[in-house]
């Protein structure tokens, strides 16, 4: 029963992925990449990493879509940005991301009914994978790291007003 749910998990996400990719509306893409975000955290979750579902939650989808948002906010489009944004932003366009996050909760909820109980596969502790990320792979976390800060400069320098 494990491979199902881990492949109705793998469906939402690359469902939801593909709704980012062909969403015309940034915000509308946010909300999508947030539920794909989720199912990737349910997948970590399934496969006996909760310390890493969790730092995908409160990471990605909470710290980094934040900071997309901003950003989104940073390059003041102007009124009739806003005035269009309202007109799409209604909450219709909440209903597909609400059901695949539906789906993601009930499933969550199957998993810890079930004592959260998948046979075979050993639990990853914080300090396992602080050890993994500044150890052999240093060089990778800061890289994307410095990758992350210049795109929040790059577009910090295309929004700004001269």
């Amino acid at each position: 029963m494990t491979n199902v749910v881990f492949y109705i998990a793998a469906a939402v996400a690359v469902l939801s992925t593909l709704m980012v990719i062909t969403r015309m509306n940034a915000v509308h893409a946010l909300l999508y990449l947030i539920v794909s975000l989720q199912a990737v955290a349910l997948i970590f979750f399934l496969l006996g990493a909760p310390f890493a579902a969790a730092l995908e939650i409160i990471i990605y989808a909470g710290a980094i879509m934040i900071l997309f948002v901003f950003v989104i906010m940073m390059l003041n489009l102007g009124p009739p940005a806003i005035a269009k944004e309202r007109l799409l932003l209604k909450p219709r366009m909440w209903v597909g991301p609400a059901v695949l996050a539906a789906v993601l909760l009930s499933e969550l909820f199957y998993i810890l009914a079930n004592k959260g109980g998948i046979a075979g596969i050993v639990e990853v502790t914080p300090k396992a994978v602080g050890l993994v990320l500044f150890g052999p792979y240093v060089l990778g976390v800061e890289l994307s790291s410095f990758l992350l800060l210049a795109g929040l400069v790059g577009a910090f320098h295309l929004a700004r007003q001269e």
